[in-house]
């Protein structure tokens, strides 16, 4: 079993950033896929960005490419998550998922582990 704690989000302008952190439990963190979904009422959970488990590479979804920025530390186990130039439209609770096999990937349903989820606000 893997634990997995986010932490970060809050209410913030447009225009501003917010820094979101999971930290994870159980296993060995560096064997991870990891990657940031989000998920808007009335709207289905969706890919924002993934990072390999070394660090090495990362993948994004075109809605935030040049804004977000995804990290990793494998010495402290977290996982990060920058947001610079936020919009309203990125309001949505943020999750932290794990996956546990090679290659990062963009559909929910290849992930194996997700945080409970963290919200953020954007205002106008």
């Amino acid at each position: 079993q893997v634990q997995l704690v986010e932490s970060g989000g809050g209410l913030v302008q447009a225009g501003g950033s917010l820094r979101l952190s999971c930290v994870a439990s159980g296993r060995t963190f560096s064997r991870f896929n990891m990657a940031w979904f989000r998920q808007a009422p009335g709207k289905e959970r969706e890919f924002v960005a993934a990072v390999s488990r070394s660090g090495s590479y990362t993948d994004y979804a075109d809605f935030v490419k040049g804004r977000f920025t995804i990290s990793r530390d494998n010495a402290k186990n977290t996982v990060y998550l920058q947001m610079n130039s936020l919009k309203p439209e990125d309001t949505a609770l943020y999750y932290c998922a794990v996956r546990e096999v090679a290659g990062t990937k963009t559909i929910p349903s290849d992930y194996d582990y997700w945080g409970q989820g963290i919200q953020v606000t954007v205002s106008s």
